[in-house]
This record gives C-alpha cells, sequence and structure tokens, in this order.
C-alpha cells in the first residue's frame, strides 16, 4: 500500500504501524522524480508493509525522522524505529533495502 503524506505526521504513523517504507524526496528533484515509480512498484509487489511518500521539504519533523541529508533518500521502520536507510537513485539498492526488511 502507498501513501503520499499530506502533512508532518510520520511519527504518528511509524508508531501506529507495524512496517514502514519510507522515500523521502522534493519536487526539485530530478532523482527523485526517477525513482518515485520504482518505490510505487516496489509498494504493488511487497505484501504488508505500508510505502510512504514524504516530501522532505515540507514536511521537517518527518525528514528527521531518518536523519536526511540527500535526496532521495530511503528510509525503513519497524515498530516505530529507524531499522535502516540509503541514498540512492538506483533501484538495485533500493529494492535491497525492501528485500533485506522483507525478508526476501
Amino acid at each position: 500500500m502507498l501513501l503520499e503524506l499530506k502533512e508532518d505526521s510520520l511519527q504518528e504513523l511509524i508508531a501506529e504501524e507495524k512496517d514502514v517504507i519510507v522515500q523521502f524526496s522534493a519536487g526539485w528533484c530530478g532523482n527523485c522524480r526517477l525513482m518515485k515509480p520504482k518505490f510505487k512498484k516496489l509498494a504493488t509487489e511487497t505484501e504488508g508493509y505500508k510505502f510512504v511518500m514524504v516530501d522532505a521539504e515540507k514536511f521537517p519533523e518527518s525528514r528527521k525522522m531518518a536523519k536526511v541529508d540527500n535526496l532521495p533518500t530511503f528510509a525503513t521502520f519497524k515498530n516505530g524505529e529507524l531499522v535502516n536507510q540509503v541514498q540512492t537513485n538506483k533501484y538495485e539498492l533500493l529494492k535491497d533495502l525492501v528485500d533485506e526488511v522483507a525478508g526476501n
């Protein structure tokens, strides 16, 4: 399932959901736009995880949850805690991150 955050509420979301995978991006970020359809594809292929898109420019409190300092950043959360993250524009590295948490 894919959700695009409409408010700065990632902290509440990851507290409510067991497993969350986040793409932090920004409208001006070309690599973010390139990765978005790949992230969406993984969301349809991965059962049991909530995939969330976060605009790192608009939502600074959500951005702090993964200490984002480069875009795009992908982060995984389990039971409200940051598990891992990767800053990449390569699908293979994103897929590895998802596979790591999904146990594939």
